[in-house]
């Protein structure tokens, strides 16, 4: 059994390394590490809701919208078009924090200070430290809870 097994991981390995067209013995090794890598970065890419549910994340899209940063979707699933325009919005109104944010819908530690900043004008009174923790996430929820009710965003 384990033969079998040997056997169909190294016609996979040839198999994409013909594919790839690298070397077989090095395609066989690197072709899984490569597909963890392309999986992990797709998944944080596609979707970040940083803890709002979907009504609440439809809130944020609309709120983006009426606020002249369309996101081009009004789902519930904060993908990169959203962030994309939440750092639209972020560097217009100067929560970029001295540099602005490349508008690239990865919501990474700059990106996440801008929101922190965002929500501080609020009230919120958060550190601005780049880190998604609770305080972040329920000053986010508390933000996007207010329903909204306009056409562009049902």
């Amino acid at each position: 059994m384990t033969r079998t097994f040997v056997s169909a991981a190294t016609i996979i390995g040839i198999t994409a390394g013909t594919l790839a067209g690298g070397a077989v013995g090095a395609a066989a090794s690197e072709a899984p590490a490569q597909s963890a890598a392309s999986t992990q970065r797709a998944s944080v890419l596609a979707v970040n809701n940083l803890g709002l549910n979907v009504a609440r994340a439809k809130n944020w899209q609309c709120f983006l919208t009426r606020s002249g940063f369309e996101p081009w979707e009004h789902n519930g699933l904060l993908g990169t078009d959203s962030w994309k325009a939440a750092q639209r919005l972020f560097n217009a109104q100067g929560f970029h924090g001295g540099t602005r944010l490349v508008v690239d819908g990865v919501v990474g530690p700059r990106t996440i200070k801008a929101l922190q900043r965002f929500l501080n004008s609020y009230g919120f009174r958060l550190a601005v430290d780049g880190i998604v923790g609770d305080r972040t996430t329920a000053a986010f929820w508390e933000f996007n809870g207010v329903p909204v009710q306009d056409r562009r965003c049902v």
